[in-house]
């Protein structure tokens, strides 16, 4: 029978481009959904042309974050388009030794949870590294695994991520350009990545299988995706730096039929994006030359309004006194810009309703704390809206004291119950039992949940907020007890559009952190701007703002509004955060940065207000920083 085909379509989206400077083709998309539909539509692309041709397709598979997005649209291209997978063969990059098939953490259960389970690739034709074998046998099974690429024809697309050490597969900081599959030991930095998904580094396997470079480099066509701004650094120096075993992902420059594919976050610290005026020619915007002037004002250490002729010479910046000048305006415009965002009364004069969103019950003091106390303490109506429970990113002994106090507390005034002993045994007994990632159960997480709830209400009231300006939205993607979320539904978006049909706010701002490696807060913003489309058509259309949480600031040529920070606010700002006792001193999930949040937030505040100084504006104790929401997520 002939294989439906659907339109033709071009395989890459219109907002996509091939950036230049890189010593391999990098293909920059606006979104990472947008990305995963270009690699998703190569794949099928090669399926359908193998299948009408009637040889098998050959795909290196990973596993992750990263590609997850692909596997959902080929999923889909399966369901709706009649994408045939039944001459697929794959072969997995890799799994964490020791480790069994059927754990949480295994990459086999991973790949068959996203992926295989949703196509009809046939059983024999899947492949992935195994973590169950004895250590005398893994060198045997590794050859083996390498026959059987070779017995297939070899790998025709292989799809990569790419670690923050620059790892493709497990391949480390100084693993050979000829290496085969292998055990490899892991390195510190992909352990310490791996924590959220092992509940603890402690947890986490020293070990892994996976395939060579060697072997990745034998594919006939590589892809390697890499999404969010945690990923710019590692990208330009896989892309942009010199091939070195130190970052593996370099190796990809010597293929002749490999490229990166990127969202803009990823993109961010590539020459093109940061400083496209020092390889081609630029048309200048409002928002570039900003960039363009606050980047020469920081290489040439003098403030915006010292900045001489001579400084944009110098720095391959004739075209923007040719086209934007005289370099009078071009210094005071930039200066005036910044000022003006400088704001006191972040929602004006009149009183107005707010709406804070907040993805974890602690995001809002963190991020915008001092923001927050600002617009209470002017007498604005401010609500907060807590979109999960935060609730897997809490320790079991934690969950222990509490069930040790309720116990207690119900000795002590006489009112335990024979249903509240058992319930109490039930969960000591869940946690006893529970493996490290295995999900909690209901009860218990439940005890966590209320947990993160009676530390959020204490922060906010420390902040101004009280109990009853509070909403926890409990949004279902979240619920699944793991670090592995469902996805946005119009479930989680009708929670979301209720509550702003009930507030009408004036004014609502929303976590835009992308950087946030469990990808919670992208999933956040993007239901709560999906909400916000919704009553639009209502006629509510609120002023929206974006801030960025405990792993990355806004850059200075970003920011539209800046909110100064007193030394007493900053102080009162730390307590709020203070009052997220869960999350003190080492948190569950502390990301790649391992300072403590108050820290984080206090010294980012800090160095906003330094660059400030630095570009010769007033001087501020610390700032709090926003870009006003443009229609991208």
């Amino acid at each position: 029978m002939a294989t439906l085909r659907p339109p033709e379509r071009t395989v890459a989206a219109h907002t996509s481009q091939y950036l230049r400077n890189t010593k391999l083709p990098t293909l920059m998309f606006r979104t990472a959904a947008e990305a995963a539909r270009h690699v998703a539509q190569v794949v099928e692309k090669l399926i359908r042309d193998n299948n009408a041709a009637g040889v098998v397709t050959v795909l290196g598979l990973p596993t992750g974050s990263t590609p997850i997005g692909v596997y959902r649209e080929l999923a889909r291209m399966h369901r709706e388009e009649q994408l045939d997978f039944s001459q697929v063969v794959t072969f997995n990059l890799d799994e964490y030794y020791p480790m069994s098939p059927d754990s949480i953490q295994s990459y086999n259960r991973w790949m068959r949870a996203n992926f295989f389970d949703h196509v009809n690739i046939p059983e024999e034709n899947i492949h992935i590294p195994r973590g169950d074998i004895p250590r005398e046998e893994v060198d045997a099974w590794c050859d083996e695994y390498e026959r059987r690429i070779e017995q297939a024809g070899g790998i025709q697309l292989q799809l990569l991520g790419i670690g923050r050490t620059g790892h493709i597969g497990f391949n480390e900081p100084g693993s050979s350009r000829n290496s085969q599959t292998r055990l490899v030991a892991l390195d510190p930095q992909t352990r310490s990545d791996a924590t959220s998904s092992f509940f603890g580094e402690a947890n986490v396997p020293h070990q892994a299988v996976t395939m060579g470079v060697g072997t990745i480099l034998n594919a006939k066509k590589i892809i390697l995706m890499a999404l969010g701004e945690h990923k710019a650094r590692i990208v330009s120096r896989a892309v942009e730096g010199e091939v070195t075993d130190e970052v593996t992902a370099s190796f990809l420059q010597k293929h002749p039929h490999s490229e990166f594919v990127v969202d803009e976050a990823a993109a961010s610290g590539l020459t093109a994006i940061m400083t496209p005026w020092l390889v081609r020619r630029v048309d200048w915007t409002a928002q570039l030359e900003k960039r363009a002037v606050i980047w020469l004002s920081q290489q040439t250490g003098k403030p915006l309004l010292k900045l001489a002729i001579e400084d944009f010479l110098e720095h391959h910046l004739h075209d923007l006194l040719r086209e934007a000048g005289p370099i009078e305006s071009i210094r005071q415009r930039i200066f005036d810009g910044l000022l003006h965002g400088i704001c006191t009364r972040p929602a004006g004069l009149e009183r107005c309703t707010v709406l804070v969103f907040s993805p974890h019950p602690d995001d809002d003091v963190i991020s915008m704390g001092g923001t927050l106390i600002t617009l209470a303490s002017q007498g604005h109506d401010v609500h907060i809206a807590y979109q999960t429970s935060g609730n897997i990113a809490v320790f079991d002994h934690d969950a222990l004291r509490y069930i040790d106090f309720l116990h207690h507390m119900h000795a002590r005034f006489g009112l335990e119950t024979g249903h509240g002993r058992d319930l109490e045994q039930r969960m000591r007994q869940a946690i006893a039992c529970k493996n490290p990632g295995d999900p909690d159960s209901t009860e218990v997480q439940h005890v966590k949940a209320l947990i993160r709830q009676t530390e959020a209400t204490t922060a906010a009231a420390t902040a101004g907020v009280p109990a009853e300006k509070l909403h926890f939205l409990n949004l279902p993607f979240y619920q699944t007890g793991t670090v592995e979320k469902a996805p946005i539904t119009d479930a989680d978006v009708e929670i979301i559009a209720r509550l702003l049909r009930e507030l009408q706010p004036q004014q609502v701002y929303i976590a835009g952190d992308l950087s946030d490696p469990h990808g919670t807060h992208r999933m956040c913003a993007r239901a709560a701007v999906q909400a916000l489309e919704w009553v639009a058509a209502e006629d509510l259309k609120p002023e929206i703002w974006l801030y960025r949480g405990a792993w990355e600031e806004y850059d200075p040529d970003e920011i539209e509004r800046a909110v100064p920070l007193s030394p007493e606010l900053t102080e009162r700002k730390k307590q709020a955060i203070f009052r997220h006792e869960s999350q003190k001193d080492a948190p569950l999930f502390p990301g790649s940065d391992k300072r403590e949040f108050w820290i984080r937030a206090e010294e980012r505040t800090k160095k906003t207000a330094a660059i400030y100084n630095q570009l010769g504006l007033p001087e501020y104790y610390a700032l709090e920083a926003f870009v006003r929401y443009g229609g991208q997520l």
